[in-house]
């Protein structure tokens, strides 16, 4: 598939269930090849990356709703928990502190840099799932989960959460997308 018609392709998939047209370790090994192969600022390695299956899966989603106290409809939430899986993605601060006491001229930009290394996995691998015929969304819970979620999958402070993508089989398609304008964002200069 091309990058165009992969990334028309990805969509926000709400609708998901624990029904995936691949097997886990297919997930897996793509997950682990795209986080090998997303650049990072001076080649930091700085993301970190847990994907939840089977019952973690089903604690994850559990101890978010207990994180926010029922503020956050239980509809909402489970309808994350009917996936097959989430990942989770981190940077770790230790190694991006490393770069900024190595680098003091750059030390200011090392966390936005690890950001955008993190963007720029979220993507992929959400575009990669899309193309196994597989169905996600990107969330943001974090920061009010980052305790439970350490202490869940026994991760070290230095793991700072910065999303999280439920995925599962598709149980439904999306609204269409609505067409924009697009040279109110992109200008052409010569």
């Amino acid at each position: 598939m091309n990058i165009i018609k992969s990334l028309e392709n990805r969509r926000t998939y709400y609708n998901i269930n624990k029904e995936l047209p691949v097997s886990e370790e297919k997930v897996i090994e793509l997950v682990q090849q795209l986080t090998g192969l997303v650049p990072d600022a001076f080649n930091m390695k700085s993301s970190r990356v847990v994907v939840a299956l089977g019952d973690k899966q089903e604690q994850l989603w559990d101890a978010v709703y207990d994180a926010f106290e029922g503020q956050v409809p239980r509809g909402k939430i489970d309808s994350f928990k009917a996936g097959a899986g989430t990942v989770l993605y981190f940077y770790d601060r230790e190694t991006v502190e490393g770069c900024q006491n190595q680098f003091p001229l750059y030390a200011a930009n090392f966390p936005v840099w690890a950001n955008q290394s993190s963007g720029m996995l979220q993507l992929s691998i959400w575009s990669g799932l899309r193309e196994l015929g597989i169905g996600a969304s990107l969330q943001h819970y974090n920061p009010v989960i980052d305790t439970k979620v350490r202490e869940l999958f026994n991760l070290p402070e230095n793991y700072i959460l910065i999303a999280q993508m439920p995925f599962g089989g598709i149980a439904g398609e999306p609204d269409a997308k609505e067409k924009e304008d697009i040279s109110q964002r992109v200008k052409i200069m010569k």
